[in-house]
């Protein structure tokens, strides 16, 4: 099974960049956000998941492994293929996805293709309690940096372990701060997620 490759990119398409590994030309799928880092010529290290058929065998390919994390996490839905898991990664990255997955925020991921509101709100559903477990601190600044987000993900993990030291689960947390910080936008800090999400975990604790 291929992890990883390294080696020249040969050339690129739409949904696909040819890596050149010691003569050899491998066909990897990728996200928009990862060819949109690759350059025809350059040299490359891609995370790879190896998916083998009866008919076929596929490479998809990524720039981070936060983001071979979310395809792996998003292909267990039922109804998302590795096709709308690339999808989806080219109009969000690891850090964005947490954010939607908390709000339980449809809009965003109805902008992949092959993604309808049905499909993502089963996405919201089955990924809720799975991406609450996600650390965020596991994806790398670098792919943070390539993507735009209303609040970095340090903040979000400071502010959800603040939340869970208090004493709260880390779902509950999670959700809270993910609300939050779509609420609060760009440039909050820890501290105002933290106060604002204890309010919100105040209203829900009186329902």
């Amino acid at each position: 099974m291929i992890a990883k490759l390294k080696g020249l990119i040969d050339s690129l398409g739409d949904d696909f960049a040819i890596v050149d590994v010691g003569g050899v030309g491998y066909l990897v799928f990728c996200s928009g956000r990862t060819l949109g880092r690759l350059q025809t010529g350059a040299a490359a290290a891609l995370h790879v998941e190896t998916h083998v058929r009866e008919d076929h065998i596929h490479l998809y390919g990524f720039i981070e492994p936060g983001e071979r994390d979310w395809f792996n996490l998003l292909t267990t839905v039922q109804g998302v293929g590795a096709k709308v898991a690339l999808a989806i990664l080219s109009v969000a990255g690891p850090e964005q996805l947490l954010q939607t997955i908390a709000a339980q925020d449809k809009v965003l991921l109805t902008r992949a293709s092959g993604v309808g509101p049905k499909l993502a709100v089963r996405i919201l559903t089955e990924l809720k309690d799975k991406a609450g477990k996600m650390s965020l601190g596991a994806f790398a600044p670098s792919a943070a940096a390539a993507i735009s987000t209303p609040v970095g993900g340090g903040v979000m993990e400071d502010a959800i372990s603040a939340l869970v030291n208090l004493g709260y689960k880390r779902l509950e947390a999670f959700e809270a701060v993910g609300v939050t910080a779509q609420e609060l936008g760009e440039g909050a800090d820890s501290s105002s997620l933290i106060r604002h999400a204890l309010k919100r975990l105040g209203k829900d604790l009186m329902r």
